[in-house]
């Protein structure tokens, strides 16, 4: 359970012209020199960045009731400031009264500031919110990309509980130009992605 919602405002849809965020200049002012010399890299070129998050949900029950999923989607775009887009069953499934083209969840791509945006909103505000949290599972996919579960939207300030009951989670992967899971690790981690100790 997410700990009791505080009175943060959410993210504006529109950002000022020429904004650059907080994360976005250190990685330009901080994180690229870190890496160079954590890597030996013999370029900057070859220093790992953040490309895109993107974030899914799935709606189980919107095969049932369209609404739902509507609503995730509402949800979702208020959460990351950008429009959530509904994602679609690509076949038939009898067994779950499921047709090609139905409406089974939601999901959006952030780049650059709005990215940025999201991510530090993540780490600074929502992840504290977890009760009991102790950091994130490293579950990267061998390709330079991180996968975070989220158990509870509700950790994000802009979900309203009393407008939307419905507790879900959300997948969210960061996509990066890592070769190696160790590089787009330390590049996750100079962000301030608060991943769990190891225990030597």
């Amino acid at each position: 359970m997410a700990k009791k919602a505080q009175n943060t405002p959410a993210v504006s849809a529109e950002l000022p012209k020429g904004y650059v965020p907080t994360l976005k200049k250190a990685y330009r002012e901080e994180i690229v020199d870190k890496l160079v010399k954590q890597f030996s890299y013999t370029t900057v070129m070859q220093v790992p960045r953040l490309v895109k998050i993107t974030i899914n949900e799935g709606v189980g029950d919107g095969t049932q009731d369209k609404k739902l999923v509507e609503e995730s989607a509402a949800e979702l775009s208020k959460i990351v400031g950008q429009k959530a887009v509904l994602t679609t069953s690509k076949k038939d499934v009898s067994n779950f009264k499921l047709r090609k083209g139905m409406p089974i969840g939601v999901k959006v791509t952030l780049r650059d500031v709005r990215m940025y945006e999201f991510l530090e909103r993540l780490i600074r505000i929502s992840l504290p919110r977890i009760r009991d949290f102790n950091g994130v599972a490293e579950k990267f996919d061998g390709r330079g990309n991180y996968t975070l579960g989220i158990k509870e939207q509700i950790i994000f300030p802009e979900v309203d509980i009393d407008k939307n009951p419905r507790i879900h989670g959300l997948e969210i992967t960061f996509v990066t130009t890592a070769k190696t899971d160790e590089e787009a690790y330390a590049l996750l981690k100079e962000f301030g992605v608060p991943f769990k100790k190891h225990n030597n």
